[in-house]
């Protein structure tokens, strides 16, 4: 027994050693690892929207986590104060955490790249999205400067529960609109940051309430107001173009990129779009000259694919809707009623 022991301890004091010196690389080897899975869930969610009813346990189980680590040991700085038992427990559910953001994000990107518009503002939350998937890989960084603060861990935590609901509600609730989802996942996010800042005996006092309600219409309303920010997840342009007329099956006769000024006397914009939860309807077209609105097709024709939840949706420039100026850069803009756009198409009329 006394040699094992010491066989034990041994063994013990090497590790140790080991990890003084090589840690750090240990971390980074391991977030290399990370990064690996972290694509191979990204390669899990191309198929499709039907995985998305996945995500709903593992947000789940990361909300309790989170709740669990910041009401057990506040953060790491307080950790590190603490005994080495405790410490070792406050690692291993970091670890697993770290692990559930990892797989969470990584979800995300795929439908969130495919709702934004590079050239719009809605891309900036995709990048975003991004920048925490890449962060959740990298352990030295989110276990260094995320988990170090309360404030952080709230804000990327809030972020991805915000970001994960907002395309899990409409997975559940497919007749729902893309805004009502984001307001929803809003105040999911609102009672989120509560659960890990607000004790229970708080709730003793009638402030606590009032703040409450208070915070919740902020979350609401800042969902609302900034829609045009986010993406309407999971609705996605899958093809536009524009041509001079249409078939009878409601394709374009051909597709145009560049055109004559000379030569417009009319347009038609044709746009298939991917609805595979949210609502369709009053969907429509915005023709663009330069970014100045030209023509709001509030009338567009929609049509049916059948597939996957596909719609095709087209409009016609003509007449007295052409302005006098051709020449310039346009687009036509798919929009919701709610004015968030879906996806856009581009092209030039020159001399």
């Amino acid at each position: 027994m006394e040699g094992l022991r010491a066989l034990f301890d041994a063994l013990r004091d090497r590790v140790s050693s080991v990890l003084g010196r090589h840690g750090r690389k240990l971390w980074w080897i391991h977030s290399f690892y990370a990064l690996g899975l972290g694509v191979s869930v990204l390669l899990f969610a191309q198929k499709g929207f039907a995985a998305v009813r996945w995500l709903s346990a593992t947000v789940v189980v990361a909300w309790l986590l989170v709740v669990v680590v910041f009401r057990l040991f506040g953060g790491r700085a307080e950790a590190e104060a603490i005994t080495s038992g405790k410490r070792m427990r406050f690692l291993v559910m970091t670890y697993v955490l770290k692990n559930l953001y990892q797989g969470m994000l990584f979800f995300l990107l795929p439908f969130y790249w495919k709702s934004s518009t590079p050239t719009a503002i809605n891309f900036a939350f995709t990048l975003l999205l991004g920048a925490c998937a890449l962060v959740s890989t990298l352990d030295v960084l989110f276990d260094e400067l995320v988990m170090r603060s309360r404030v952080l861990a709230s804000v990327f935590h809030g972020f991805t529960l915000f970001a994960s609901f907002d395309l899990l509600v409409p997975a559940l609730f497919p007749e729902i609109t893309t805004l009502h989802a984001q307001v929803v996942a809003a105040l999911v996010t609102v009672l989120g940051f509560w659960s890990l800042h607000v004790s229970t005996q708080a709730f003793a006092k009638n402030r606590t309430f009032a703040l409450l309600f208070a915070s919740l219409a902020a979350g609401a309303g800042l969902a609302w107001f900034g829609r045009a920010v986010i993406p309407p997840v999971p609705m996605h342009l899958a093809s536009g173009a524009v041509g001079p007329y249409v078939l009878g099956d409601g394709r374009l006769g051909m597709e145009v990129k560049t055109l004559r000024a000379s030569e417009l006397r009319q347009l038609v914009a044709v746009t298939n779009i991917v609805a595979p939860g949210g609502d369709t309807e009053g969907l429509h077209h915005v023709w663009r000259r330069e970014g100045d609105e030209v023509f709001r097709a509030t009338k567009s024709t929609l049509r049916g694919l059948g597939q996957h939840g596909a719609i095709r949706l087209s409009s016609k420039l003509e007449g007295k809707a052409l302005p006098k100026e051709l020449k310039g850069a346009w687009s036509i803009d798919v929009e919701t009623p709610d004015g968030q756009l879906v996806g856009r198409v581009g092209f030039t009329v020159a001399d």
